[in-house]
């Protein structure tokens, strides 16, 4: 008798605030995917055609007389370059576009006044973000299939290269939103500092071809680290410790995700 007294007092106590959270971080993460689904065109197509021209161009024009590239044909070693590079570029474009437009529509003040904690609101969104990276490194991935073929010998590495890559550069685009005041804020990071980052961080050349000062140089871009370590899945060749990789994979997650939600302790950017 007593046990169903207890029973009844909790189920009428309602639910616990690790359920609360878990319901609020679902809610977040299916607004976002239900927005990325919603405007398809914008979030899916472009980046499919982008990557294909550079198939085209890059891996069959160029490749063809290039050659081989450390064993593999030129258009194989391309591959987990271009698919990373599309993963980062999503990542990051979803995330500060999205949580810039809640600040720009006020509406990240509701978020902000809730009783949900900080880590839920980032970790949403950044999950969001996450998915887009995701599908769009997918999309990229069955495409390069009509043009190549790949054997993919270590999928674990693979997968857990495109999960921490796409945290990180979400993380980063959380913070560029968090700070921005206006849309063009949004664009600076991307244009000055991604782009060539993702350019020079080995995607179309192994370091090796390199100089030793560019060598150095290069391994002080971090997404010269995703890109090999996720070649490594690929392809099973990296130009890079595998452990150096992760661990720095890793302590830019923890790092970040530590700024991030300072910032939103202290309401930066995001208070009017």
């Amino acid at each position: 008798m007593s046990t169903r007294v207890e029973t009844k007092s909790a189920a009428a106590a309602g639910p616990t605030d690790a359920q609360r959270n878990l319901v609020a971080l679902g809610t977040i993460v299916r607004r976002e995917v239900a927005r990325i689904l919603r405007i398809w065109g914008q979030t899916l197509v472009p980046p499919a055609i982008t990557m294909t021209l550079y198939f085209l161009i890059f891996g069959g024009l160029i490749g063809s007389r290039i050659g081989d590239m450390g064993g593999f044909s030129y258009m194989q070693f391309i591959v987990p370059g271009l698919v990373m590079m599309s993963v980062i570029q999503n990542s990051y474009g979803n995330i500060s576009s999205s949580f810039f437009g809640a600040k720009f529509g006020r509406h990240v003040e509701e978020l902000l006044v809730s009783p949900m904690p900080n880590w839920v609101i980032l970790w949403g969104y950044v999950a969001g973000a996450v998915l887009r990276g995701i599908m769009v490194g997918a999309i990229v991935l069955l495409i390069a299939l009509f043009f190549t073929r790949l054997r993919v010998p270590h999928p674990f590495v693979t997968l857990a290269t495109v999960l921490l890559g796409a945290a990180i550069f979400s993380l980063a685009g959380f913070i560029n939103a968090a700070y921005a005041k206006k849309f063009d804020d949004i664009a600076i990071v991307p244009t000055f500092v991604l782009t060539p980052l993702t350019y020079l961080g080995g995607v179309f050349y192994s370091v090796k071809l390199l100089p030793e000062w560019a060598q150095a140089m290069t391994h002080a871009n971090p997404i010269f680290y995703m890109v090999n370590a996720f070649r490594y899945g690929l392809l099973g060749q990296s130009d890079v410790p595998l452990w150096v990789a992760f661990a720095l994979m890793i302590g830019f997650v923890v790092g970040l995700s530590l700024f991030a939600l300072w910032l939103l302790r202290r309401g930066a950017g995001l208070r009017s």
